[in-house]
């Protein structure tokens, strides 16, 4: 990447995150302007995963954004709907890599030290100017985004399994979405390229559901996302007090042919079908 483009992307990201509002949103958008095929309206529904999954403090936003947008132009580039839905699990991985390169750790909470859930807290991060900490995040980080991205992509992937798997995908398929959604959310596997951080398939979940209401013209943006919360609800009734995959699923992900045996066996499928189903809730 040539120094004057990589200047003209950290002269536009601080203006980019205060038009589009949240961090997810931004490297979403910044990464598929960079792709050459914008998608408002999906990128404006991964926005209640900032704050790290609707403001519960797992992965920066900045990185669920990012992987999105990896799935989307995987798909683009490849035709082949299980084919895509690998590279993107892989190119996941690698974005994945740079980012907790950049920032020391992938989860919102330790980069910010804030609880979003925490009024006092959340003044803190205000008054203390910690905000300006995830400008220059995010400043620093887009075009090393844009770099994994691409280096993701071009991984060779005849390695990986005829049919790779993501529960994050399979939670997009069973609410009825499209192949391209598929591949869209498949980086999402294994809480993010199957690092075992912030559940993926919940993330998914919550996306589609915001994307579903912003088609039918009833999402509105708030702080605080009621169907999104109830959402979290479901997802804990079935999974526990905890969020992150590891724990959720009782196990580590080396592979994707270790995912996709995995989800293929029947792993985490009554949490996958219960997400499913509250992708409907209004």
């Amino acid at each position: 990447m040539k120094t004057g483009h990589v200047k003209r992307i950290r002269r536009d990201t601080k203006r980019l995150f205060l038009k589009k509002g949240t961090c997810s949103r931004t490297l979403f958008f910044i990464l598929d302007r960079e792709f050459g095929h914008p998608r408002d309206d999906e990128e404006r529904a991964a926005e209640l995963l900032a704050g790290g999954i609707a403001q519960q403090g797992y992965q920066c936003g900045l990185l669920w954004g990012a992987v999105f947008a990896v799935g989307a132009e995987s798909f683009r580039r490849r035709p082949d709907r299980d084919r895509a839905v690998g590279a993107a699990i892989e190119a996941a991985r690698h974005v994945n890599a740079s980012f907790v390169a950049r920032a020391g750790s992938p989860d919102c909470y330790d980069i910010t030290s804030c609880e979003w859930k925490n009024k006092l807290s959340i003044a803190k991060y205000m008054l203390t100017g910690k905000f300006l900490s995830c400008f220059k995040l995010a400043d620093a980080w887009a075009p090393e985004a844009i770099r994994a991205a691409e280096e993701g992509l071009a991984l060779d992937p005849s390695g990986l399994p005829a049919r790779p798997l993501s529960c994050a995908s399979e939670v997009v398929r069973l609410s009825g979405g499209s192949d391209a959604e598929m591949v869209m959310a498949a980086g999402l596997a294994g809480g993010i390229g199957l690092s075992g951080g912030g559940c993926g398939a919940l993330a998914a979940a919550i996306w589609m559901n915001a994307l579903s209401r912003i088609r039918d013209k009833t999402y509105k943006a708030s702080f605080s996302d009621p169907v999104a919360e109830r959402i979290l609800r479901t997802f804990l009734e079935a999974a526990g007090s905890e969020l992150d995959c590891r724990v959720v699923a009782g196990r580590s992900f080396t592979t994707v042919a270790d995912h996709t045996e995995f989800i293929g066996a029947g792993g985490c499928a009554r949490l996958i079908q219960a997400l499913a189903g509250a992708v409907s809730f209004r």
